[in-house]
């Protein structure tokens, strides 16, 4: 696999996000655009996705893609190549760092999702003591992952190397914490409403984990000159500000398809799959 990696031309390096922007409402890639991406891959198209998913959410996601590139996790979190198994970059919070953002998240009565690792495990942590329906319906849609290990104790909670904290409610509470968490210099806080349902999301991560660092690493990682990136919401606008070229899907937030060198087709009509069959060239 790394000789023929070495034969694709990195000049270009073309990153995608995954929800609302390549995967479509059913949270899967879809035949179509598997195909043909994997066509455009065995042709030598250095392509990968950004992500605020985890390495095997991600993977389930777009089950039956040729993944030779390293992806973006987590936001940014976590840089994994999946052809070797490598970890490439990780982004975790300090101690104090994430003792500080639980007690924020408990002050204003949100429920988390804690993202971690120990040696040899990856984590989803909630408390169960305190699960919302936000709460229960991501962990329902993730039933039977290896992950999943719940609560009882602050300690059991953040045990581990955290890297990743997901809040799921309405948009008052959980905007009522961003307010606070957002002018921290020592967190990057997203704030926006989930692609699939009518609940808001709040992500919080280190500052240095953002999908801008981890384009910035693979670029420098994979040697290409150029970048183009294609996205939906706030968590790819830091994304869009240092790509070459930066592609908005139609379903896209309109303050994000402002900064986008142009609009592409829906999600839902594979718009990511199209641009790049009318536009990359071997």
């Amino acid at each position: 696999m790394e000789e023929e990696d070495r034969r694709i031309d990195m000049k270009t390096l073309y990153v995608t996000d995954l929800d609302g922007t390549l995967l479509t409402s059913a949270e899967k890639i879809s035949a179509y655009s598997r195909e043909r991406l994997n066509r455009l891959i065995g042709e030598g198209m250095p392509f990968t996705f950004a992500t605020a998913r985890s390495a095997s959410s991600a993977y389930r996601a777009v089950e039956g893609l040729d993944l030779r590139m390293p992806a973006i996790l987590y936001n940014g979190g976590l840089i994994y190549n999946y052809a070797t198994g490598e970890t490439l970059r990780c982004v975790v919070f300090q101690d104090d760092q994430k003792a500080y953002v639980l007690s924020v998240l408990r002050e204003y009565g949100i429920a988390s999702i804690v993202f971690a690792a120990t040696e040899g495990r990856e984590r989803l942590v909630w408390d169960k003591n305190h699960e919302t329906d936000g709460v229960r319906r991501y962990l329902w849609r993730r039933r039977g992952d290896g992950r999943l290990l719940p609560a009882t104790t602050e300690e059991d909670l953040l045990g581990g190397y955290v890297f990743y904290f997901k809040c799921i409610g309405p948009r008052e509470q959980l905007e009522n914490a961003w307010n606070v968490l957002k002018y921290d210099r020592r967190f990057i806080c997203i704030f926006h409403q989930e692609t699939y349902q009518n609940d808001f999301w709040m992500e919080i991560s280190p500052r240095e984990a953002t999908k801008a660092n981890g384009v910035k690493f693979l670029r420098g990682y994979l040697g290409s000159e150029r970048v183009v990136c294609f996205g939906d919401t706030s968590n790819d606008s830091d994304m869009f500000d240092v790509c070459e070229e930066k592609y908005a899907v139609m379903n896209a937030d309109l303050w994000l398809k402002e900064k986008a060198t142009g609009v592409i087709g829906y999600c839902e009509e594979d718009g990511v799959t199209k641009w790049l069959e009318s536009n990359f060239r071997p």
